[in-house]
């Protein structure tokens, strides 16, 4: 029998404290080359959405994520992201569990965002913001709280961005703009609109840029990522599918311009490089990321009553 952890099962076993944590060690481990992962796979239907499929091993473990990301569908009340995530033994190849692969996704996508931004901002920075509250931005909020910081909120859907600061203790903020001049900012959106402007980042802000992780999305334009010191989670899987793909694609950002942020947790590479500069993070999302956060979970299967499968 295969335990089955389902959304709520994830986030009882595994803290926002604990999601940072793994996710912290599983961008070390991939750094080394410890971990390995190709980038991942998508299979569309725009402009509906898409499928994407998301392999990665190590620690002893092997997984696999069949994920969507719908955008459309909360206007048909369902939800945006979707999937099963699979994880193995690597040694042997036996099935160990299977994870609901939204609380998987959104666990790691807020301890990517605050990883980031712990990692690159200013350290005086005071004032932090998440800009989208749906599913992966309230657990962004959340996941900021939990590590001493209280974020302003901004949404598009007045209810859901008043929903979310009240979830967190928080505020709403009064304007987009007012969350977007923060020091910090997680921006966690479809990705269909640009927040930033020419011209619009000021000098010392760090932005992880969470929202867009396939082709044609974008949360910033291309002038501000040329204003900008730039980072990625992946350069594989941003040239081609994140924030920086449309600046590569118009020959406006090399490899050499962008900078892992593996590299720079293990000290490989430099961080912020003055209390000007402006930092941009490129999340796409990674399968190592989905690997720390399950391996987390099933750490606590026996503490856990779960549901069985059998296959």
């Amino acid at each position: 029998m295969i335990p089955f952890f389902r959304a709520a099962d994830v986030e009882r076993a595994v803290s926002p404290h604990e999601a940072y944590d793994a996710v912290r060690e599983a961008f070390m481990a991939y750094a080394r080359g410890e971990w390995a992962m190709p980038p991942k796979v998508y299979v569309t239907n725009y402009p509906a959405g898409d499928f994407r499929a998301m392999p990665a091993i190590g620690g002893g473990y092997a997984l696999l994520k069949w994920v969507t990301s719908f955008p459309g569908n909360p206007a048909r009340g369902l939800p945006t992201v979707t999937g099963l995530v699979v994880l193995s033994d690597a040694d042997d190849g036996r099935l160990l569990a299977v994870l609901d692969a939204a609380a998987v996704t959104a666990l790691r996508t807020a301890a990517a965002g605050l990883l980031a931004a712990d990692t690159l901002c200013r350290p005086e920075a005071s004032s932090y913001a998440v800009v989208g509250c749906g599913v992966n931005g309230a657990e962004s909020a959340r996941m900021l709280v939990a590590h001493g910081a209280m974020p302003i909120v901004w949404d598009v859907d007045e209810d859901r961005r008043r929903l979310v600061a009240e979830r967190i203790g928080g505020r709403a903020a009064a304007s987009a703009a007012e969350a977007l001049a923060c020091e910090v900012v997680l921006t966690v959106t479809p990705g269909a609109d640009l927040l930033y402007d020419a011209g619009s980042l000021e000098p010392g802000q760090h932005v992880s840029l969470m929202g867009a992780d396939g082709p044609g999305k974008a949360e910033v334009a291309i002038e501000e990522l040329l204003r900008s010191h730039l980072f990625c989670d992946d350069w594989e899987q941003a040239s081609h599918g994140g924030e920086l793909a449309g600046a590569v694609a118009a020959d406006a950002v090399a490899r050499t311009d962008v900078t892992e942020l593996g590299a720079v947790l293990i000290g490989d590479e430099d961080g912020r490089r003055s209390a000007g500069d402006i930092t941009l993070f490129d999340s796409t999302g990674l399968a190592i990321q989905d690997l720390a956060i399950a391996k987390a979970a099933y750490a606590k299967a026996s503490e856990l009553e779960l549901e069985t499968i059998s296959l």
